[in-house]
């Protein structure tokens, strides 16, 4: 059964949101709508009504080329907001063979013991380690036969006046919130591929006014750092040493930003408050100034990298993506500041019916957010919604009630009640005479045969 979504990456310089349909995991985008951010800086909004309209303005567009009227959306939520930390769970496995229950218990118990501070709310629970006894670095537990299970997880949250600002603003826009999902989780889901994921990697995503740093090492996100540094700096730095206009500033970044080669070619440029004269202009300064902003903002990031201290798990090197990533060279000084690892320039995940303008990477953040709800999360995360996520479908009896209801409340497990008998009777009750099983005295369990049910009947007749 298809379920149509709304994905909606708020960003600081553009907001886009996309609606596509899901099929048994399968992405298929129905329509999106672009749209200039306002009220938003550095990832934090600023005005909840400019936000709003922003919003609205693209999630209209979407809905107008998709001809939906979803009102509930999964929305990203910037770095800028986020905090992390780390937390370890134990539980004993009493029936030995470990269930969907008994991994939703070890989750909750590691969110339990995190002691989350009451003015924060959780957006994810992280699995990244599970053990098993004493074995390490469990893949999957659930099926194994064990006495003790314990999990390593990292729990991503953020205050709740930060979430309830941007539900307000959502809201305003004409949908509901029903999931949220870290920005730079995102982007990596939409960036990494098996390999990457197996051997560790670090994904920078290169934004117009932040960057977003997250490590993926284990099953899932370990680390995620943030930087209030974007391309529109580069645009601003423009302006101010060229003394142009900032949209000239914005023009020539886009046509001459090269940070691999210079060049003594001089171009001419509007100067700010003159409308008569221009000034003549070396593409050696435009280098100059494109580059130390570009340095300076790797080499903070290189820094975090470092201070993560899970540098020698990435043995699949960097990912940028982001809009800055179309700068010229990038790649290339990016590996002259992280030069024992591969860096490589990553694009969204192709998925079906993605429109030639969302195949760069300064989309890469809501095309993860639609493989997010297509199941291509974290295995066993709990999510914003308090729900365990995993793909054992086929096991009804063990994921009946799971849901969380608190962060420090476990759940009761509750006993499934048995299934409905059905009835087996040929004949038609109007009969005189007609005899239907369902309305004969149940003689304990052992004798729930129909058959033998008639037999005991009899039996106490005669």
């Amino acid at each position: 059964m298809s379920d149509t979504i709304l994905a909606i990456d708020i960003g600081s310089t553009k907001i886009c949101a996309i609606i596509a349909e899901i099929d048994e995991g399968k992405v298929q985008i129905q329509g999106h709508g672009i749209s200039k951010s306002q009220g938003i800086k550095k990832g934090a909004i600023t005005n909840i009504e400019l936000a709003s309209k922003s919003i609205k303005k693209a999630i209209n567009d979407a809905k107008r080329i998709a001809g939906s009227n979803i009102t509930s959306a999964t929305v990203s939520i910037s770095n800028a907001y986020a905090k992390s930390l780390n937390s370890t769970g134990i539980v004993n496995i009493t029936h030995k063979d470990i269930s969907i229950k008994e991994i939703n218990r070890v989750m909750q118990t590691a969110l339990y013991n995190a002691n989350v501070p009451t003015e924060y709310e959780v957006i994810h629970v992280l699995p990244y380690n599970f053990r098993v006894d004493d074995q390490d670095y469990i893949e999957d537990p659930f099926g194994m036969n064990a006495s003790r299970m314990e999990v390593d997880v990292n729990i991503i949250m953020t205050q709740k006046s930060n979430l309830s600002n941007l539900r307000k603003a959502v809201r305003s826009a004409g949908v509901e919130m029903e999931g949220i999902v870290l920005s730079g989780y995102a982007s990596a889901i939409a960036t990494m591929n098996d390999d990457e994921k197996e051997l560790g990697v670090a994904v920078i995503d290169l934004g117009g006014q932040t960057s977003n740093l997250v490590i993926h090492t284990g099953n899932s996100i370990r680390y995620n750092d943030f930087l209030g540094v974007g391309s529109n700096h580069i645009t601003n730095d423009l302006s101010m040493a060229l003394h142009t206009p900032l949209q000239v500033a914005e023009d020539v970044k886009i046509r001459h930003g090269n940070l691999v080669e210079t060049s003594n070619e001089v171009i001419e440029l509007p100067i700010i408050g003159d409308e008569e004269n221009r000034n003549n202009v070396s593409l050696e300064i435009v280098h100059s100034v494109i580059f130390s902003r570009v340095e300076e903002a790797l080499m903070i990031l290189a820094k975090s990298l470092e201070k993560s201290a899970l540098k020698e798990q990435i043995g699949a090197g960097i990912i940028l993506t982001g809009g800055m990533t179309k700068l010229k060279g990038i790649r290339e000084l990016a590996q002259s500041i992280f030069p024992s690892m591969p860096v490589r320039i990553a694009y969204p995940n192709n998925i079906n019916g993605l429109f030639e303008e969302l195949k760069d990477p300064a989309f890469s953040t809501v095309v993860g957010l639609l493989l997010y709800k297509a199941g291509d999360h974290t295995p066993y995360e709990i999510n914003f919604q308090k729900e365990l996520l995993h793909s054992k479908t086929g096991f009804e009896e063990d994921i009946r009630d799971i849901k969380i209801t608190g962060t420090v409340h476990e759940v009761e497990d509750k006993t499934a009640k048995e299934p409905k008998r059905e009835s087996i009777k040929k004949i038609d009750p109007s009969e005189e005479g007609a005899i239907i099983f369902d309305d004969l005295p149940d003689i304990g369990k052992e004798n729930s045969n129909p058959f033998t049910k008639l037999t005991n009947w009899a039996k106490q007749l005669f």
